[in-house]
């Protein structure tokens, strides 16, 4: 029988894959302590994984101001690196392979994150979403418009996670510029309604991803870089698409082939967005022409579409969240096309060991 596609070693620049089945990056509340530092749990959720072709963190906030849920990791801080470097060793010694996905939330936050201050974003629009603080699920403020300076603050933050994502031993990043986020915002013309060099024209709209990985280049090559975008997002996270939104992401799409990276990391639509003719149903396929490096793609995949996709080459990789979290060994699970354990979704965001790190791997007991 020939090899499964998801099963087959791939490149990304120097670096060999043992297979295309990646652990996609995911929000587990964990870092319930005072530096919001990865802890041994983290080392042990991460190491159990380590069969992934590639482990992406989950996001990791490049500074305080990032922040917009309780209890995530950072990576702007001396013990967050120190914790991160846990991680990153016990996936190493399993030969395991781990990007850390560098993030900031933006607009969806909440004024307890931030001193009783506004949460900041490209404009002064409330994204009516909610968010997970101390006291539970919060709706979201109007936020505080960035000043020109500040969105190249910004661009500095990320550059210092870069710096602190070698020191930690990451073998690289990804720029989360998704799922409705800061860079997100500055995309869409429902949350960007600048009139600097920031807004206005998709060119200008698109400017603080370009200008954050030329930041971070300085520190990993193009190679070790990946890049996660989710086009077709509607009514999710305070996005809400219209006609520009296909041909900006088009854009930003086209441009990155001006990069050699690692990846381009994209989303199929999170709902049904058939009814909006203005949207794209199937990512993979309308997005393949237009890269040239490699395509991930997430989002509902199971073991036989994501073989399918690889195979129909509309991309090279899938990535795999619920079934990671529940399925600690998920590639050796489908070698041996092996039953799939379900995930418990009340332990998602909760503290502590249940439902993070125990679940069983093949042949062992719960």
């Amino acid at each position: 029988m020939s090899k499964q596609a998801l099963l087959k070693p791939i490149k990304l620049g120097d670096m060999e894959l043992k297979n295309r089945v990646i652990m996609a990056p995911m929000t587990r509340n964990r870092a319930d302590n005072e530096h919001n530092a990865p802890t041994d749990l983290h080392a042990k959720y991460y190491k159990q994984r380590a069969s992934a072709g590639l482990i992406i963190s989950e996001g990791a906030q490049v500074s305080y101001q990032a922040r917009g849920y309780i209890n995530t990791a950072g990576i702007h801080l001396p013990e967050q690196i120190e914790g991160w470097k846990k991680v990153t060793d016990a996936v190493h010694d399993d030969d395991g392979r781990i990007f850390v996905q560098l993030w900031h939330v933006g607009r969806i936050s909440h004024p307890d994150f931030h001193n009783g201050e506004k949460p900041v974003a490209p404009s002064a629009i409330n994204a009516n979403a909610q968010c997970f603080t101390e006291e539970g699920f919060k709706d979201t403020v109007e936020p505080r418009a960035l000043t020109t300076e500040e969105v190249k603050e910004i661009v500095q933050d990320f550059k210092r996670a870069a710096k602190n994502a070698v020191d930690a031993g990451f073998d690289g990043i990804e720029i989360h510029s998704s799922n409705g986020y800061l860079l997100h915002q500055f995309f869409n013309k429902s949350s960007n309604q600048r009139t600097d060099e920031y807004g206005g024209s998709i060119e200008e709209r698109a400017r603080i991803l370009f200008e954050i990985l030329n930041a971070v280049r300085v520190f990993f090559p193009e190679n070790r870089i990946g890049v996660r975008l989710n086009p077709s997002l509607d009514g999710i996270f305070g996005m809400e698409a219209d006609e520009g939104t296909i041909p900006t992401f088009e854009y930003i799409v086209k441009k990155l082939n001006e990069y050699d990276l690692a990846y381009l990391h994209l989303s199929e639509p999170f709902n049904d967005v058939s009814d909006k003719d203005f949207l794209v149903s199937n990512i993979a396929e309308h997005f393949r022409p237009l890269y040239k490096g490699n395509l991930m793609i997430n989002a509902g995949f199971d073991q036989e579409s994501g073989n399918k996709v690889i195979e129909d080459e509309n991309a090279d990789m899938v990535a795999f969240g619920k079934l990671f979290i529940s399925n600690p060994d998920l590639p050796v699970r489908f070698e041996k096309n092996a039953e799939l354990q379900d995930w418990d979704q009340d332990t998602f965001y909760a503290t502590g060991k249940e439902g993070y790190t125990d679940y069983p791997k093949l042949g062992e007991e719960k």
